[in-house]
Formats: structure tokens, sequence, C-alpha cells
């Protein structure tokens, strides 16, 4: 199978999982209105509210899907992925709105509580749409995680928050039907709120790691490791080495210091060789550029060529490997400056 046999079959599964998400979604948002009218309770409003955001999320989530596969243009020559990290901080800060809304609904039904109705009735629907809502959100995390789509994961993670509130919800109508207190209703809707606050903010700051190009230690170790393992004499240092991710796709470049006797030919070899290397092994990273510098004389203790006439000091007699925290890093020029 090509790479573009597999980029189409990744969009076809995310596109389908999205519009499921959005379909179910709308149905258990239904449910969940239902329930509040049988039962007037504030906390179930809160979490039906909550799932009005869930399918506008969805939706928006859906979008962002299909735009980040557009093919790069003249106007985007990186292609359109990070569109996706936007969706994620869209949905993020929806939650966010979703739970003021809910304070503010819950807050006054505190002090002034109503009694409720078909509490039986209502508990029943919440956990049938926790249920629902748990299996759904664990197919989209391994959907998204399986094809590197950050919104989907996003998207399955929001839905078990949702799991978390319906049963919390379900708990406090719970507690209403067992004490008789009405204020249950409410604390249990402020509990929700509080809640889905910290996940509104977890998925902001997830986007905006990603759309700052916040460093990807993980991905970062993978590529050291790449290189180390295949270590030639001719690669005395590399320096600079930065990851960016546009959707599921990954962009790297990095310096590789070579000696200084090599031509134009012979560098671009073995900047070719690196770049091949590191395409056939990490399948989210679709692009590598290995920018080629000669070799300065502070580098001849890092150097593991036998021969070099160039050489100003002794050259290492040991391979020392490369570490993350240092090959991140722009290299000192002998006049102080950096490079």
């Amino acid at each position: 199978m090509t790479n573009d046999d597999t980029d189409f079959s990744s969009q076809s599964i995310r596109f389908r999982a999205m519009i499921l998400a959005i379909s179910v979604g709308g149905l258990l948002m239904t449910v969940k209105f239902v329930a509040y009218f049988l039962t007037d309770s504030t906390a179930i409003l809160s979490d039906a509210l909550e799932s009005i955001i869930n399918v506008v999320a969805s939706g928006f989530a859906l979008y962002s899907i299909y735009v980040s596969n557009q093919p790069p243009d003249t106007r985007h020559p990186y292609g359109h992925g990070k569109i996706e990290y936007f969706s994620v901080g869209f949905e993020g800060a929806l939650i966010i709105l979703a739970a003021v809304a809910i304070l503010y609904k819950a807050i006054p039904a505190f002090f002034y509580p109503r009694m409720l109705a078909q509490l039986g009735l209502g508990i029943f629907l919440l956990l049938g749409t926790s249920a629902v809502n748990l299996a759904l959100g664990l197919f989209l995390i391994r959907t998204g995680r399986r094809t590197r789509s950050m919104p989907l994961v996003a998207d399955g993670k929001h839905l078990l928050t949702d799991v978390y509130t319906s049963v919390g919800v379900a708990g406090g109508l719970v507690l209403v039907k067992l004490t008789g207190w009405q204020g249950w209703d409410p604390l249990a809707a402020c509990a929700v709120a509080i809640n889905i606050i910290f996940t509104g903010w977890r998925l902001v700051k997830e986007s905006f790691g990603r759309l700052m190009d916040e460093a990807d230690p993980e991905l970062l170790g993978r590529i050291v490791d790449i290189l180390n393992k295949n270590r030639r004499s001719d690669w005395i240092d590399i320096h600079q080495l930065r990851t960016r991710h546009y959707g599921d796709k990954v962009h790297v470049d990095f310096h590789l210091v070579v000696p200084r006797n090599f031509g134009l030919p012979e560098a671009h070899v073995e900047a070719e060789e690196i770049e091949m290397m590191i395409l056939n092994t990490l399948d989210e990273v679709t692009e590598v550029i290995v920018h080629v510098d000669p070799c300065e004389d502070p580098l001849c203790e890092r150097c593991l060529q036998a021969q070099c006439q160039d050489r100003s000091q002794a050259g290492a007699t040991t391979v020392k490997s490369w570490r993350v925290q240092e090959v991140v890093m722009k290299r000192e020029k002998r006049t102080g400056r950096k490079q």
C-alpha cells in the first residue's frame, strides 16, 4: 500500500468516526433534555448543556479534519494541518463557556431549590447515556491515536469527561432521593462545572502548545536514538534538532556537521541517506531537511575520523552518544555568536 493509499484510508476512518460522534452526540443530547424536562433538575440541565458543546465541537472538529487533509498550496506550503489544533482549542473554550453557564444556573438554584420529579427515570436515562458515551469516547481515543488525529482524541477525552459528569449528576439525584434535601441537585451541577473547567483548560493548553510548536520530547528522543544507532564517523555532530507538527504530519530539520574536506556531492549523499533513514522509520514524519555544516576546530575533540589533515587537536577515540538536551541547542561558533 502506498503512502497516498494510507493517507486516504486514515482520512476515511477519521471522517466516519467523527460523523458517528456527531450522530450519537445529537441523540444523547436529546435524551438528556428529555430527562431535564421530566425532572426539572438543574444538574441534568448542566449535563444537557455540556452535550450541546459536544455536538458543536464535534461539528467543528469534522470540518477541521476535512481542511487539514487538503494538500499544500502556494499560500500554505506546509499544508493545513494546524487547523486541527485550533479546533481543539475551540472545543476547550466552548467547554469553559458551558461551565460558566452551568454555574450561572446552579448557584441561584442552590439558594432557591426546586422540587424534583421522576428522579428514578432521570437517573436511569443519565446512566444509559453514560454507558453509550463511555463506549464512544474510548472508540474515538483509540481511533484518534491510531490515525494520529488530535481532534478525535480531544473529542474522545471530552466524552469521557461527560461520562464523569453524568455519573456525578446521577449520584447527586440519588442523594436527593435518599435524603429529600433538594440542595444536592445544584451542588452536583456546581461540581460538574468545576470539573469541566479543568478539562477545557487542558485542551486549550494542549492546543496552544501545538500552535506554538512546543517541543515533543518523546519524538525527539526517537529521532536521536535512530541517529545514535546508525552513527557514522563522518557525522561529527548534530545540533538545532527541531520538529513541527501539522495535524497527523511532522516536519523534522536539524544541522549535520561533516568534515570540512567533504565536497558538495558527498555532503548531499550523507544528508539524503539520513533523511530517508528517518522517513522510513517514523511513520508520522513526512518531511526531513538536513542542513550540512563544515566542521570547525572546536569540534575536533568529537571527530571519529582516524585520518584528518585539517585537525588542530586530537580526535575522539570513543563514541559519545548524542542526547536530546544537547542536540536541540544551537551550536556556538568560534566568534562566540550562535548560529
